[in-house]
This record gives structure tokens, sequence and C-alpha cells, in this order.
């Protein structure tokens, strides 16, 4: 009976390019594989060509292979080292590297895309794996939108803020297929239906694969007259309106997922988010630093002396303030649960920081100043200082 590598000798060649792409394709089917799923089918074929129970021309060959395969594709590390190095990165490791039995057949991606793809007797994970990962649904992108709101509405949110966005949508013409309706599409001759190209280099490591979307099918692994809406890509860029509802106490920064509300997916994936980024306008004369309202309020030096009431704007409107007697410059005064509503959970507010910045006139008439120095003189000395009022000097 002919011998597994005389089969493989017989089977019709592929370009270089092909072949590494779909040893690429391989290797991405094989990162997503469970290893429950891939102990499975290594001890099935290992069984089969076990020299113990088959006793053909090179069935131990082949176990070996097979086993030397399954040790790299099963080892996290050796796993890695492949996927980026190839072959010479696993002869690089010595010892601990490819294991025997890999001979002239290295690659263990080549070797289980053989065995599952029926080639060696079929079964495990079925065949077309690069023709289906081709067609494989696509996940949309995110798309995001920047919008700049009032102090108010960042403050106690907005229930419906209306948008306009733009994001690709599917096209209605082809309903996403991206073929011109009544053709039939034929597999891409540039990636022979993988979807991937790739490039080999020569490094010091050996040889390097990179590979990427096949720019002729746009991935899909087959090619036909183009819809003339959307130009092959089964998408076309349109405007919509969206109704967003901002939340109480978004701040600069904020992030507001919207789901779905992204681009459209392709070959039926699932549509991206849109994020919207909130920026917010400045107020005239209140500033915000996280749940906590800052302002300042100017008072004059008898009225610090004195004591006052005074009108500050809040986030709820005007108020009426007490100045206390004797209150110094720079004084901080607080106005309990008069600030932003805290993200989440608008029953708890910051509050309103209220500075207070005493004014000192420059110049004042004489009466004035004949009323402050009889002041003065009514201030008892201390310490050879005079003291005028709560202002020292």
């Amino acid at each position: 009976m002919t011998s597994p590598e005389r089969q493989s000798a017989k089977q019709p060649t592929t370009t270089e390019t092909s072949k590494v792409a779909i040893q690429q394709t391989v290797r991405e089917l094989f990162r997503d594989v469970d290893k429950a799923d891939l102990k499975k089918a290594y001890r099935q074929k290992a069984r089969k060509f076990h020299p113990d129970v088959n006793k053909e021309a090179g069935a131990e060959d082949m176990f070996k292979k097979i086993s030397a395969a399954y040790e790299v594709l099963n080892d996290d590390q050796k796993r890695g080292i492949y996927d980026r190095y190839g072959e010479a990165g696993l002869k690089g490791m010595g010892g601990g590297g490819a294991g025997p039995g890999m001979g002239d057949f290295n690659n263990p991606f080549d070797l289980f895309e053989q065995l599952f793809n029926g080639g060696m007797g079929g079964g495990g994970f079925g065949g077309g794996m690069g023709a289906r990962r081709a067609q494989m649904p696509v996940d949309g992108d995110d798309e995001r939108y920047e919008l700049q709101i009032d102090f108010n509405e960042a403050v106690f949110g907005s229930m419906s803020k209306e948008i306009t966005i733009t994001r690709l949508e599917s096209c209605g013409t082809c309903n996403g297929s991206g073929q011109k309706e009544g053709t039939t599409p034929t597999t891409c001759s540039t990636c022979g239906g993988q979807g991937q190209v790739a490039q080999v280099m020569q490094s010091i490591l050996g040889r390097i694969q990179q590979v990427t979307t096949c720019p002729d099918c746009n991935g899909t692994g087959s090619r036909g007259e183009p819809c003339s809406s959307c130009g092959g890509d089964g998408r076309v860029r349109r405007s919509k309106k969206i109704s967003l509802r901002v939340p109480p106490g978004v701040d600069n920064g904020s992030r507001l997922r919207v789901k779905g509300e992204g681009n459209a997916g392709l070959r039926g994936g699932q549509g991206g988010d849109l994020y919207v980024f909130i920026s917010v306008k400045k107020h005239s004369s209140l500033r915000r630093e996280g749940v906590t309202i800052h302002s300042d309020v100017d008072v004059t030096y008898i009225d610090a002396i004195l004591g006052t009431s005074v009108k500050v704007n809040t986030l709820d409107g005007e108020v009426d303030l007490k100045i206390p007697s004797g209150t110094q410059p720079g004084t901080t005064l607080v106005m309990g649960r008069r600030g932003v509503p805290r993200l989440g959970n608008q029953n708890i507010r910051g509050d309103h920081h209220v500075h207070l910045r005493v004014t000192i006139p420059q110049k004042i008439s004489a009466e004035e100043k004949s009323k402050v120095e009889e002041l003065r003189e009514l201030q008892p000395k201390k310490d050879g200082k005079k003291k005028f009022g709560p202002f020292k000097f």
C-alpha cells in the first residue's frame, strides 16, 4: 500500500505563496481551537498510525510527525515561537524544540491541516478551512462621535439629545454581498480562495511569513462583478439621526456607549458600537472639579468686618449666602448639596464652595479715611502693634 509520504507527493502542488497562505490560515484557526478538541483529534490520528496498530510502511514515521506537531500546537510557548519565527525558531530551542520525528515535515500546522482536511483519511475539524475562514462573518468597527454639551446639560443630563452620525450600513442593492445582482462570484485567483496572501522573507531566524488580507477580494476568497452601489464592499456610508440620553454628572472625557450603532459588519457580522465622547462648555461664573462647584464672590472690607448677606449664583439659581462678621480674605464658605449629582446616583450631590475675595480700595475719600483712622484709634494695642478690626497688620 502506498505510504502517507507517497500520497502527499502525488497531491497537486501549489505556489509558495498559496502554501504559506494556507499555513497561516491554519495557524489562525488553531489559535482559537479548544485544546480538548485538539487532543481528541490527535488521539484519533495517533491511534491510526501507531506502530503497534498500523504495520504499513511509513506509519511509524507519520506517528512521530503527528506527535511532534501536537507537542508544538498544544504547548503555548512553542506555539507562540512557531507563530513568530517559524521552523527556525523551534530549531533554535535545541533539545526542547520541535521534538523528534519532524524530519522533512517541520510545519506542524501544515501536517494538521492535511490530517483534519481529510488528506490522510479525513475527520477532525472538517475540510475547506481556508475557504471557510474567508467566508466567516466579520464584525463591524466601532464608530466615534465628539459631542459638546452645555455646562448645565452635563450636570443635570439630557433625556433626549439628538445627534447625526455617519457610518457604514449594509448595502441595500446587493444585500451586503458586494456582488452585482445576477452574477456568480468565482474563486479569487490571487489568494486561491483563502482570503489572505503571504510574503516569505529570509531572516537570521529563518523564513518569516507576513500574511495580509488579499487586496483583490478583500478577504472574501471570491471575486465577481462588484455592486455598483457599494463598489463590492457590501456596505455604504450613510447618515443617521440618533436620540441619545445623557446621564446627569457626565464631565469632560466621559464616554457613552450606544451598542450596535457603529459600522455594519461583513457577511452577517455584528455591527460595531458607537462611542460618544463628551466635552463640556465653560460656565460664565461657575467652575467644576469632579462633583464640587467653585465660584468667587467679592465683598467689601466693611462687609467683611460687619458681616452681610450676598446673592450667589448656583446650579439651582440665585441663593442668599450669609457672610459672617470678621470674615478673613480667602475664606471659603461651603454650601452643602449644591454641587454636581454623582454619575450613576443622581440623589447624591457634591457641594458648592464659595471663595470670598475681600476688596480693599486703593483710594478713599477724606471723610472715609477719617472714619477709618477713628476706628484704628479705638483698637487696643498689643505688644506694641496695633490691631485694626479683624485684619492684622
